[in-house]
């Protein structure tokens, strides 16, 4: 499914569920949300979206604690939990996408290569869901791409969903 049609099967089970969504992204940098925006009438379910690229801004949008950053990073499993928590406490979202990653082409390392993304998925009132993902090091717009796509997805997924083409998320 292209993101597309991924944010417009998203839009709707929000709808449906009368909640609202909220992105934090980092790797990203708003592509998400405004996959999410690209729909008409998408003020009904979608809240905000926080770009928080650099450490600072997680910590000072989302509530990141810089003791997280220090001792695991920006792109790790506890930053991308951190970000989700932080994005539904600080807004009126039932719904949190939560991306840190690295999209290239350089600041990848051995230990964090480029391509690697963290999602976060927050439900309001259930434990943050948690996955990462090792992207093809194809080009930075190639990672953004797949990242913005597996995140609507995951979404999808927490919401109990299934994809259009009946496959489950």
């Amino acid at each position: 499914m292209s993101n597309s049609a991924l944010a417009t099967a998203l839009f709707e089970a929000c709808r449906e569920r009368g909640i609202m969504v909220a992105t934090a992204e980092s790797c990203t940098g708003g592509m998400i949300i405004a996959a999410l925006t690209d729909i008409a009438g998408s003020s009904a379910v979608v809240d905000r979206g926080f770009i928080t690229y650099s450490n600072e801004a997680k910590v000072d949008m989302l509530g990141v604690r810089a003791s997280t950053l220090d001792v695991h990073g920006a792109v790790s499993r506890e930053t991308a939990i951190e970000m989700a928590k932080g994005a539904l406490a600080r807004s009126r979202a039932g719904l949190a996408l939560a991306v840190t990653g690295i999209a290239g082409p350089g600041g990848g390392s051995a230990e964090k290569p480029v391509g690697l993304v963290w999602f976060g998925i927050g439900l309001d009132g259930e434990t943050v869901t948690v996955e990462h993902r090792l992207f093809a090091d194809k080009g930075r717009d190639f990672v953004r791409q797949e990242t913005v796509k597996r995140a609507l997805e995951l979404g999808l997924r927490a919401l109990g969903q299934r994809q259009a083409d009946g496959a489950a998320p």
